[in-house]
């Protein structure tokens, strides 16, 4: 009755946020009082602020990944101040990074719709970044047009694109798990991975050892807190990403359900896989048995507090603008109707 109630209640956030975006189209409005009114401007300004999380915030996670990882050096290679080759649009297409065709400019656009960008050259790549076009990924530029540092959002492992231009280029689709993403590579690309070594005890080919079996569509969200990169049968600790839509009534996120609600796991992802200047805090990170790594550095893990907080109030929208995103309607005979309405039927 309790998870019932809960998904009504949700049920009706999502609706009156839906019917303020529904509202300014022409639909009919829900109410007609200036305080009714107030409400949809509100539930639309929340709407669209979660978005903008969902979408582009970095909170302030490339002190993490440029400047202590370096990752943008891997980017641009060292033909543009970098280090190495440089990630060409091949090789990040390759890799699950997808396009936002809605993000180019319209040179750029028509350029790819013909096939006239130079997929091979690690400069496309840094084109797409300063168009903010590379989903989930946003890159800082000096102010010499050099690539400075590097930061993720929530759409990089939970929105992917509709293929409208091309495989891997297209319209967003928020809230799908991005399971042609491979994180663990990705990472992997990282000139500097000794800060992850030393947290680990190992060194920096182990941890790129680790991070290229995780595979694509999946990520190891406890490797940094167990420090266990294998599960008890050998095979990668790393699990399949989850959707981020449909999830009003879903009190215990997480495949397991043990960690907590949606917003909290929105909080541990932003500071602590995401890297992100917030405050976190959960007890349950001092137990030296089960998460060593977390006890023995509680001020990173389970009673962080940077000196600015980036995220916290971010949160209620962007929880929001999740409760928001239905689920899709799965393709025809992608399941068994008959056997999953006979359930249906058999659930109290």
């Amino acid at each position: 009755m309790r998870i019932r109630a809960t998904t009504i209640v949700l049920a009706a956030v999502t609706a009156i946020a839906l019917g303020a975006v529904g509202g300014m189209r022409g639909a009919a409005p829900v109410g007609g009082t200036p305080y009714d009114h107030g409400i949809r401007q509100s539930a639309l300004k929340m709407l669209r602020e979660g978005q903008q999380t969902f979408r582009h915030d970095t909170f302030g996670d490339e002190q993490f990944w440029g400047d202590t990882l370096r990752l943008h050096e891997a980017i641009e290679g060292a033909d543009h101040g970098g280090a190495g080759p440089g990630l060409t649009p091949r090789t990040a297409l390759a890799l699950g990074l997808k396009v936002d065709v809605d993000a180019l400019p319209t040179k750029l656009r028509k350029a790819l719709g013909r096939g006239a960008v130079d997929l091979d050259d690690p400069a496309s790549t840094l084109a797409l970044l300063q168009a903010n076009a590379v989903v989930g990924v946003t890159g800082r530029f000096d102010p010499d047009g050099g690539l400075s540092s590097v930061g993720i959002q929530c759409a990089l492992c939970h929105s992917t694109v509709d293929d409208k231009l091309a495989p891997g280029i297209g319209r967003r689709l928020d809230g799908w798990a991005n399971r042609d993403l491979d994180v663990g590579k990705i990472v992997a690309l990282a000139p500097n991975l000794q800060p992850v070594a030393d947290l680990l005890g190992t060194d920096q080919d182990t941890v790129r050892t680790v991070l290229r079996a995780w595979g694509p569509g999946k990520f190891d969200a406890e490797l940094l807190l167990d420090g266990k990169a294998l599960r008890p049968d050998g095979s990668p600790g790393a699990v399949l990403i989850p959707p981020a839509f449909g999830l009003a009534g879903v009190n215990q996120h997480t495949w397991t359900g043990a960690w907590g609600t949606a917003t909290y796991w929105n909080a541990l992802v932003a500071n602590l896989e995401m890297h992100g200047k917030g405050v976190f805090f959960d007890a349950r990170m001092d137990d030296p048995t089960q998460f060593p790594i977390a006890a023995a550095h509680p001020e990173s893990y389970g009673h962080k507090r940077d000196d600015v907080d980036l995220i916290t109030a971010k949160l209620p929208a962007l929880h929001l603008y999740q409760l928001a995103i239905p689920a899709p309607r799965p393709p025809k005979g992608s399941f068994d109707e008959a056997a999953a309405m006979m359930r249906a039927r058999r659930q109290p």
